[in-house]
């Protein structure tokens, strides 16, 4: 969220460390929810079909609970500000193969950080009153003043000019 100054806004974090899961198919629900708030990202995660984000939907939840916990903030209020996968030991193994041969298996995994924020649109935004909002709405006139010129004459006064 470039322009945003978070330096005066509360932010809890919660990570999950080696995550049997590749942090690249983790990168591609976390591109999903960041930037989002709470309630829509877990919907978004609730609807994704991909095994990741069962774990980032329990990442969401612990940073949300730290975020209630520690600094008593509203967990529908918040926004997911900050979201990535780290890449974490690989585990080597082996696949037998013909002729006596052998091919590596990689099983990767991933740290999971997810930082979430008290939302700043929130706090900035003071709320209008009615009255307000209604006195800024000014009527339009839907005829032209009568010393208006019109915009565009007709094609069929374009030529009659002509004649």
């Amino acid at each position: 969220m470039a322009g945003v100054d978070t330096s005066s806004l509360t932010q809890s974090r919660a990570e999950a460390k080696y995550v049997r899961l590749s942090a690249r198919k983790a990168r591609l629900v976390l591109d999903h929810i960041r930037g989002r708030s709470v309630p829509e990202a877990r919907t978004i995660l609730a609807f994704t079909s991909r095994a990741a984000a069962v774990d980032i939907e329990k990442v969401l939840r612990s940073a949300v609970a730290n975020a209630e916990s520690a600094h008593a903030l509203d967990g529908d209020e918040l926004i997911v500000l900050a979201a990535y996968a780290d890449e974490g030991p690989t585990l080597k193994r082996w696949r037998a193969r013909a002729r006596g041969r052998v091919n590596r298996i990689r099983k990767r995994t991933c740290h999971i950080t997810l930082i979430v924020s008290e939302n700043p649109k929130a706090q900035a935004r003071p709320k209008r009153s009615a009255e307000k909002a209604a006195a800024t709405v000014t009527p339009v006139s839907e005829t032209p003043a009568a010393d208006e010129k019109p915009k565009r004459k007709s094609l069929a006064k374009k030529k009659e000019a002509r004649a």
